[in-house]
């Protein structure tokens, strides 16, 4: 499968806004996805097929030296093929050149994600207990430390 991760644009909002819909309970909007982009705390990155279509997104936000994975969000169909690896991996060269740190929030029950954070080399630093309510569930916070003068 072939793919290139090129930053968000309006042409991508419907899709990514069906995304939404498609892998969370609470989706975000078609014009809150609109706000973000014109946010410049913000980095949001797509995962796109040659044909147009979205694979996947992600968002990172940073103030100051400091950054937050918002989310990474891949289609189902296009799941476990490197896609999310990618866009990790996008941000990991972001923050290695502008961030002390990276972070990030994963339920508990996640063991994917988790796995996937974990070979990328960040690691778990607290919990953020019944941080998803409705499913009683906690978060996991884990980071990631960059060394910029080495």
């Amino acid at each position: 499968m072939q793919y290139k991760l090129v930053p968000m644009d309006k042409s991508h909002l419907p899709q990514v806004a069906a995304l939404e819909r498609a892998c969370f309970a609470h989706p975000w909007s078609e014009s809150l996805l609109e706000q973000e982009l014109y946010n410049d705390m913000i980095s949001l990155v797509v995962a796109e097929g040659e044909d147009g279509t979205v694979l996947g997104y992600g968002e990172v936000r940073a103030i100051l030296d400091e950054g937050t994975l918002e989310k990474i969000v891949v289609d189902p169909r296009f799941r476990r093929q490197g896609v999310a690896e990618e866009i990790l991996r996008a941000y990991l060269r972001l923050g290695q050149a502008h961030l002390a740190f990276l972070t990030l929030e994963v339920r508990e029950s996640n063991v994917a994600a988790i796995g996937l954070y974990e070979k990328l080399g960040f690691q778990v630093v607290g919990r953020r207990k019944n941080y998803y309510r409705e499913e009683h569930e906690d978060a996991l916070l884990m980071t990631v430390e960059f060394d910029r003068h080495g």
